[in-house]
């Protein structure tokens, strides 16, 4: 913290204030009123680079201040997502005995029978989106569901809190194990507060309950467990993170180069490790029910897109009408093939350089995509702290500008709003990639040079 009364008088004022602003969010904020959400998320953005910019060299205070605006949310249900509700269904189906991937909340509703006690009331609330599909939560998100549910006794409330209990306990792993990784790498370990201070991951994660924090730290420790040549424990808490969201997969190429002949090892004991945690749900329609529903997000939906939103206006001016279903098959292949030329094409041997081509990736795969919800970045922030991209980061704030669609009646978006958000980090991008490196060097923090 900065030495005399002034510098400490400015760190408690700044941690009261976020204090105040996360706890109005949480209680009080509807997301209907879009200039409220951004505005207090607005200021929040500004408090956290305030304690980064001036108290980030403080290792005492700042792992208590990220768990206090952590455990502010505690006893909010989630203002931002109905995402939960889906949550404890799958939980409440497990617990009931029933395969959460063979059917559709809304087969119950339609037959009459429902499974268990409050299911119309979860059903209500996940939306009829959600309600007419099937899960696509792979097993040990759904583990987390059960654990939740089932000691929860059935209480919303109580399944939130124990769902955010998990999701907060993730991210005391990843200050450990980032912060380690970070050291490991020669890279200065107060940047793990780019992620964990950041008010998109506190309201994200831990205020809207989506697991990509689980994912996450998973994801952090098996690169912490690669650098350090353990790569039988790192290939399994790669699958872990698999199992929890199935983004990592995407990166499994990138591992070539630097694990050589061990790649085999690697792989095949990453996918033992998968195989067993889906064994309980296997049946005869689990493949169809899952690999359909993860299709729909490529075919069906569209939400916060970039480049995909321009390749529709082509298409409408060709064809007249939404071609999304063409578009959105023609993308697995363009991720595929750039992840290809990353993999063969570019170095990836030492840790940071394997990163920063899980980064590119990963952003090829979000700007072609139909679909990019807030939350979905979180990865890729996460990643970012270990290069010298700090695009995610502008884009954690801008993102944010995409949630005017939950505020207008037929959840119409404002392609004005997409382009900003998209103009800035296109534009960020390019000039990390293109432009003079006059702001930080590998070894130097943001915003904090030198």
């Amino acid at each position: 913290m900065k030495s005399g009364r002034s510098g400490n008088l400015i760190f408690y004022l700044l941690v009261l204030l976020s204090a105040l602003g996360y706890f109005y969010f949480a209680y009080y904020l509807d997301r209907t009123n879009f200039y409220e959400l951004i505005g207090l998320y607005t200021a929040l953005f500004a408090f956290f680079i305030l304690l980064f910019y001036r108290y980030s060299g403080d290792s005492k205070y700042l792992p208590v201040v990220a768990l206090l605006l952590r455990i502010i949310f505690i006893l909010a249900l989630p203002n931002l997502s109905q995402d939960y509700y889906r949550f404890i269904w799958d939980g409440r189906m497990i617990w009931s005995g029933l395969n959460p991937y063979l059917f559709t909340p809304e087969s119950f509703l339609l037959s009459g029978d429902l499974p268990f006690d409050g299911a119309r009331e979860l059903i209500d609330g996940m939306g009829g989106l959600s309600a007419s599909n099937h899960s696509n939560y792979p097993p040990l998100n759904q583990l987390c569901f059960l654990i939740a549910t089932g000691l929860s006794q059935g209480s919303i409330l109580g399944s939130v809190v124990l769902m955010r209990l998990i999701i907060i306990g993730a991210d005391i792993g990843t200050f450990f194990f980032g912060k380690k990784l970070l050291g490991a790498v020669n890279l200065p370990e107060d940047r793990i507060w780019l992620l964990l201070l950041n008010p998109f991951i506190i309201i994200e994660l831990t205020g809207n309950l989506h697991f990509e924090g689980v994912m996450v730290f998973f994801l952090v420790y098996s690169l912490y467990l690669l650098h350090k040549g353990r790569l039988y424990w790192s290939a399994i808490a790669f699958a872990c993170s698999v199992s929890v969201k199935l983004i990592p997969l995407m990166f499994l190429p990138l591992f070539i180069q630097r694990l050589k002949f061990k790649s085999f090892k690697y792989y095949g004991t990453a996918a033992m490790f998968l195989i067993i945690s889906f064994l309980p749900f296997l049946s005869a329609n689990f493949l169809d029910h899952f690999l359909g529903t993860i299709g729909l997000w490529f075919q069906k939906f569209e939400f916060n897109a970039s480049l995909y939103y321009l390749a529709r206006e082509i298409g409408y001016g060709f064809r007249g009408y939404n071609e999304i279903e063409i578009i959105g098959s023609y993308i697995p292949y363009v991720v595929i093939v750039v992840i290809l030329f990353l993999t063969f094409f570019r170095d990836n041997r030492s840790t940071i350089k394997l990163i920063a081509g899980m980064v590119l990736a990963l952003s090829i795969y979000f700007f072609t995509s139909t679909t990019v919800h807030p939350w979905y970045i979180a990865t890729l922030l996460a990643l970012s702290i270990f290069t010298r991209f700090r695009f995610p980061l502008a884009w954690s704030f801008v993102i944010m500008l995409s949630y005017w669609a939950y505020s207008q009646p037929e959840f119409q978006e404002n392609q004005w709003l997409i382009s900003l958000e998209y103009g800035l980090v296109f534009a960020w991008l390019l000039f990390e990639l293109f432009g003079k490196k006059i702001y930080f060097d590998e070894g130097e923090t943001p915003f904090r040079p030198g």
